[in-house]
């Protein structure tokens, strides 16, 4: 993939749904030469039309997002235009949330928790098309590979996940079927393979599952 910094700047959009933090890390960014944050969003649905819109050269997506998730905007800008460059951007640290963003196709994680300067240090790797994963997520997911260790939802598709935690905040079929803008048959041939790879058979069994995994909040 070519890289970015020839053309001597990175421009940005960052998606987070505070805005005292979005503009904490404008003004971070903004002290690094060649870096430009050129367009906000605080949901999924105004960062994938602002992507279409202005095509940044990269994007810094929160995973918790109010609407769809980040994970499940990362999909949709990835399935429009594949060479997108994606750094997921988040509290999480399960290694399930790592998963399923670089599955749905972002080339980077790092947590909130990291210093300031692994933001930029992320933003000029990835630019300059490189891979960048926090250096605790990283050591992670060597171990957890190294054991053969298979998450609980790590069959799932992104899309199958972004159901299974719809689900899991109490939402009903009908209406997963209009926030994904899907209709109501397909959602509920999903919902049939996610019972099947995760072998539950109900919904609260789903719920419990996704609590246990710290996917929602009990």
């Amino acid at each position: 993939m070519e890289s970015m910094m020839i053309n001597g700047g990175v421009r940005v959009l960052l998606v987070d749904d505070h805005a005292v933090v979005r503009e904490g890390y404008k003004m971070l960014l903004h002290e690094h030469e060649g870096i430009e944050v050129v367009a906000e969003a605080d949901n999924g649905e105004t960062a994938c039309v602002l992507y279409r819109q202005l095509q940044p050269d990269l994007v810094i997506m929160d995973i918790s997002l109010p609407g769809i998730s980040g994970t499940e905007t990362i999909r949709r800008i990835i399935s429009r235009d594949d060479n997108a460059r994606i750094i997921a951007f988040s509290f999480h640290e399960d290694l399930i949330f790592v998963e399923q963003t670089l599955q749905a196709g972002a080339m980077g994680y790092i947590t909130k928790n990291s210093d300031p300067d692994v933001l930029v240090k992320a933003v000029t790797t990835i630019a300059a098309g490189g891979i960048y994963l926090d250096q605790h997520i990283a050591q992670k997911l060597a171990y957890q590979k190294s054991k053969g260790a298979i998450s609980a939802f790590g069959s799932l598709s992104p899309r199958e996940f972004e159901i299974v935690r719809l689900q899991a905040e109490g939402l009903g079929i009908h209406e997963i079927a209009e926030r994904l803008s899907l209709n109501y048959k397909t959602v509920a041939n999903y919902n049939t393979q996610i019972k099947r790879k995760l072998k539950v058979s109900s919904v609260a069994d789903i719920t419990r599952l996704a609590i246990r995994h710290g996917l929602i909040e009990a």
